[in-house]
This record gives C-alpha cells, sequence and structure tokens, in this order.
C-alpha cells in the first residue's frame, strides 16, 4: 500500500497540516520540526503528490474550463476547441491541470458555478462566452472569485474577459481589398444583430470609405449564416449589370455557398475575382477556389487566455480587459 501523508504525520508525530507545511516550504515551521518530518519522509520513502503540496497553499493548481459541449458542438463551434487546446497546453506549462465542465444540460448552471466555488475544486474559472450569463456573472464578482470570459461580454464591464478584434479583423480585410485598387466590391454578412459579423463589416466599410471606396448597399446581403444564402447572394451579385469584382464572406460556411457559386459559374480566384472569408476553420482548407483568408489565431488566444487567468489568481483585484492576437491575411494554400 502507498504512504500517506497521513502516514507520515504519524510517524513524525505532527499533524497533517504540519506536514503539509513542510513540504510548501512554511518559514513559520520551526527546523527542528523539519528536520523530523523530512526524516520521516525518507524513513517511510514518501513521495508527496500535488494534492499534498497544495494542501497547506490552500489552491489546487486545477482550472475550471465551463462550456457547453452540445451535440455537434463540433461542427457549430470548432473555434471553442482550438481555444481550448490553447488553454490547456499553457496551464500545463505552468504546472497547472484543466477540468473541461459542460453545463449544456445543466437545468441550473448558477448551481454549477456555485458548487466550484464552493468546494474549492479549482483556483479559478475560464468561461466560453456562449454560456455567461448575468446570474453566474453575480455570483462570481460577489465571491471575487479568479475567472476570465472568452470573449466580451455585452452586459457587465466588471467581468475580466479576453476576445478577438473582430473590428480589426475587418479593416485588415478591406485593407488588402484596397491595395488591389478594384472596384466594385461585395460583402456577404451575417445578421445584423451578429455582434461578431456587424464589426467585421462595420471596420470593413470604414476603411473602404477612408480609400473612397464606398460599398453601395446592393452590394452587402445580409443572412442567417447558411450555405445556401451564401450561394444565392454569390449569384445574385454575378448577375448584376456590373458585377464585383471582389467577394467577401464575413464566415467559412457563407464561403461554401459563395465558392459552390463561383465554380458554377466558372470563374477562378483570385484570377477572375478576389474571393475572401475570416477565420480559417472548419471548411477554408477545403473549398474551390480556395479564398484568401483573414486569419484568427485563437488557440493563441486560448493561451494568453490562461496566463491570464494564473495573474488574476496572483492578483485578485486586477482587472483584465483585453483584445488579442493580431489577424494575418494568408493564401488558403499557406494554411497546414
Amino acid at each position: 500500500m502507498a504512504v500517506t501523508i497521513k502516514d507520515v504525520a504519524e510517524h513524525a508525530g505532527v499533524s497533517v497540516s504540519t506536514v503539509s507545511k513542510v513540504l510548501n516550504n512554511w518559514k513559520t515551521i520551526s527546523q527542528k520540526t523539519k528536520d523530523k518530518v523530512n526524516a520521516s519522509i525518507k524513513a517511510l520513502n514518501y513521495t508527496p503528490n500535488s494534492q499534498a503540496v497544495s494542501f497547506a497553499r490552500g489552491n489546487t493548481k486545477n482550472i475550471i474550463y465551463l462550456t457547453s459541449l452540445s451535440k455537434g458542438e463540433a461542427y457549430t463551434n470548432p473555434h471553442m476547441f482550438d481555444i481550448m487546446c490553447g488553454v490547456f497546453s499553457a496551464l500545463a506549462k505552468q504546472g497547472f491541470t484543466m477540468t473541461l465542465m459542460d453545463i449544456a444540460d445543466a437545468s441550473h448552471p448558477k448551481e454549477t458555478v456555485s458548487n466550484i466555488i464552493a468546494r474549492k475544486s479549482a483556483d479559478g474559472i475560464v468561461i466560453h462566452g456562449s454560456v455567461i450569463n448575468p446570474e453566474i456573472t453575480d455570483l462570481i464578482l460577489k465571491n471575487n472569485f479568479p475567472h476570465i470570459v472568452i470573449g466580451h461580454p455585452d452586459f457587465d464591464d466588471h467581468l475580466c474577459w479576453i476576445d478577438t478584434n473582430h473590428l480589426l479583423a475587418g479593416q485588415y480585410a478591406a485593407e488588402y481589398i484596397a491595395k488591389k485598387d478594384i472596384s466594385p466590391i461585395s460583402f456577404i454578412a451575417g445578421k445584423k444583430s451578429d455582434f461578431i459579423s456587424h464589426e467585421r463589416e462595420r471596420g470593413f466599410r470604414t476603411v473602404m470609405l477612408k480609400h473612397k471606396k464606398k460599398i453601395s448597399p446592393e452590394y452587402i446581403a445580409y443572412t442567417n449564416s447558411t450555405w445556401q444564402e451564401g450561394y444565392s447572394a454569390a449569384m445574385k451579385f454575378m448577375q448584376m449589370n456590373e458585377p464585383p469584382k471582389a467577394i467577401v464572406c464575413e464566415n467559412n460556411t457563407l464561403a461554401v455557398g459563395c465558392s459552390r457559386a463561383l465554380t458554377e459559374l466558372g470563374l477562378s480566384a483570385p484570377d477572375d475575382i478576389v474571393f475572401m472569408t475570416f477565420d480559417v476553420y472548419p471548411y477554408t482548407t477545403i473549398i474551390e477556389p480556395k479564398p484568401i483568408i483573414v486569419d484568427i489565431n485563437v488557440h493563441d488566444m486560448g493561451m494568453q487566455a490562461a496566463d491570464m487567468i494564473i495573474r488574476k489568481i496572483e492578483n485578485p483585484s486586477l482587472i483584465i480587459h483585453s483584445y488579442t492576437t493580431l489577424p494575418e491575411i494568408k493564401p488558403c494554400e499557406s494554411i497546414t
């Protein structure tokens, strides 16, 4: 049977708490007690585990990643997994573990977070923006519990968050198109109410206006972000009296439909038309013609979120509001 910290405490004639404090080099423990405990550790050939080392520190070296993992989530929200991998990788390098917690089926998600805090099962929590709500927010802030939200919440500025700058991504796309000195230009967007789509479109239009290339309303299509609507919008644009010389799709799914339309029309990119979209996954590497990509490295954002949650643990009063990871324009062929 493996030797436990309790066995060491009994052998040395001290409490379990004292053994844990010796393992953590507490300065309040006398040298005599340290020598006695260390002698017992050597005599019993005891190897401390991470829980024992954490006992006196009052921490777990564990971070909860709170999200929703409904059926098909990998297809509808592929970026979440890239972010998650980034968080895990950066935490592991700093000696932390990560526990994935799913609240997709939780009838009272607030209770899940309340239990995390009450049981001290983690030192902090990384929350995917899709599951944050005012109830969870109030609970976290009331308890001053270390946290980072992935995505900018639109209802409370007291939360700590990290996000990609979608406005800047739209601006990058526009600067690339503006250098081509072509017109007209069309933009296939998602819903007007969708924050990410709105920010990308706003950034794009602002820079195009700066270059004196105002986009007329008839060259902008708002959709529900299905590939079918991307296809219909592209077809409509290409049948206009003056078809666009460039089509920018706000997301991958719209780009799938657009690429199908361009293929049916016998158009190649970039020879016949400049074809651009945002993000690498899930479809840009497999569609033809291949688009120019505004790449947003969400894996890196996950790594930075991990660094920030550790900073928040070390300094609970720290407020973190951060946009991260500059977009990068890439030809699809360069993506691996």
